[in-house]
């Protein structure tokens, strides 16, 4: 099973963490069954960019975003070469590490 390394964030994962998912899970979907609540505002329905994530480690394993995902990308803060949708971005046999970027373009949370 492949491991998300989860770089520290101030909000959601202080510490930082290490959690395994099942190959051909979402890294969303990995985050949230683990207990770390990356935003989703969309449901995972690739409507929105509050679930971006910056790949460090790993990004080829991911497989390429879909135009959709791009064009959504575009709009998300601190974009960067590896950027990717964590609700789009699906777990092959490779370790990824990844980075949640300080904000999102989320003006209000739920919770």
């Amino acid at each position: 099973m492949p491991v998300i390394t989860v770089l520290p964030h101030q909000e959601y994962c202080p510490q930082g963490a290490k959690v395994e998912a099942e190959r051909g899970t979402s890294i969303c979907e990995a985050l949230l069954e683990h207990g770390i609540p990356i935003e989703h505002a969309c449901e995972m329905s690739c409507a929105c960019t509050t679930c971006h994530v910056i790949v460090r480690k790993g990004f080829d394993s991911l497989g390429e975003a879909d135009e959709s995902e791009e064009d959504l990308l575009d709009r998300a803060w601190g974009l960067e070469p590896s950027s990717r949708l964590s609700c789009q971005a699906i777990l092959d046999g490779e370790d990824v590490t990844i980075e949640i970027p300080k904000y999102s373009i989320n003006h209000a949370k739920e919770g």
